[in-house]
This record gives structure tokens, sequence and C-alpha cells, in this order.
């Protein structure tokens, strides 16, 4: 760890940047899904909660917000998932001048390659990667560069402003 680094400033920065960019995540997909809607009945989020365990009736549970069904369960997930690594990548970067290589891109496809080639088909919550479609292939990649580029944007940004305002202080 370098000498100066704020760990509560980094986890405030890294939470604050991983719900902005699952923010940017979702909106990607809306743009390209990654997913057929008969792949997206039961959404990796809800697969992965259903193998743990948990019931479909909950795992398929939504609110509804201008006439449209969300699933919040799978949302609860999602921005759980991104705000984790938006907090491991803030605490990793601010510590690692290779991480900073890329802002954010080679780490984000690092985690699509280990999470949707590798982690989720091993444990049956998706397809192996050669039965996943292109599509999805693009979108997913595509979407993790987006996402992580905004965690590192956001996040070092955010912890600059944070640790700045702590020395001001103490000035």
């Amino acid at each position: 760890m370098k000498k100066n680094f704020n760990l509560k400033a980094a986890i405030k920065a890294g939470t604050a940047a991983g719900l902005i960019s699952g923010l940017v995540k979702l909106g990607w997909e809306d743009v390209l899904p990654p997913r057929t809607p008969e792949r997206n009945a039961t959404n990796p989020p809800q697969r992965l909660l259903e193998q743990l365990g948990m019931s479909p009736n909950l795992t398929h549970s939504t609110y509804t917000y201008s006439d449209q069904e969300m699933p919040w369960v799978s949302f609860i997930v999602h921005f759980g998932f991104s705000v984790s690594f938006g907090i491991i990548y803030e605490v990793l970067v601010e510590n690692s001048q290779y991480l900073k290589k890329g802002y954010g891109t080679i780490f984000g496809l690092a985690v699509w390659v280990a999470f949707h080639l590798g982690i989720m088909p091993a444990m049956g919550t998706v397809p192996s990667a050669k039965e996943q479609p292109k599509e999805e292939h693009l979108s997913e990649a595509l979407g993790h560069i987006a996402w992580m580029w905004t965690n590192d944007i956001v996040g070092r940004e955010l912890y600059r402003r944070l640790t700045e305002a702590k020395q001001e202080q103490k000035a």
C-alpha cells in the first residue's frame, strides 16, 4: 500500500463509482441487449440466486414503475457486483501503476473473461462460451469496458477530491 493511501476515501469513491457504472452498464444493455428474450426470462443474477437455493418467486420479484415490471432482485445483485468491483478496483488502482493503464478497460475485459467465459459457465449459470451467441460476447465485452472505464473516471476523481479535502482540512 502506498504511504498516503486513504482506505476510507477509496471505499467511498469505489462505492459511488460502482453505483454510477452500474447505471451505465444497465443503459448499455438497453442499447445492445446481451441475451435473447428467451435467455433473459431468467437472467444470470436470477439463475445464480436460484442455484444458491432461492425460490424463483423471490428471484423474479418485481416492482412496477411507469407501467413496467422491474426486477428488483436482479438489480440488487447487479449493483452489488458493480459496487464490489468499484471498491476493489479503486483500492487496487490507487496502489498499482500497472492497473492505471487502459483506464479500467483492461480490468473490465478481464472481469468479463473471468465471469462470463469462465466462472459462470463452469457453474452452469450461463451457457459455455462456445454456446453463447456472438451478440452476447460483443455486448458483454464492450459493456464491461464501458462499465470499468466509468469506474476508473468516477472513482479516481472522487478519491482525488476526498483526499484533497482531507489534506486541506489538516492545513
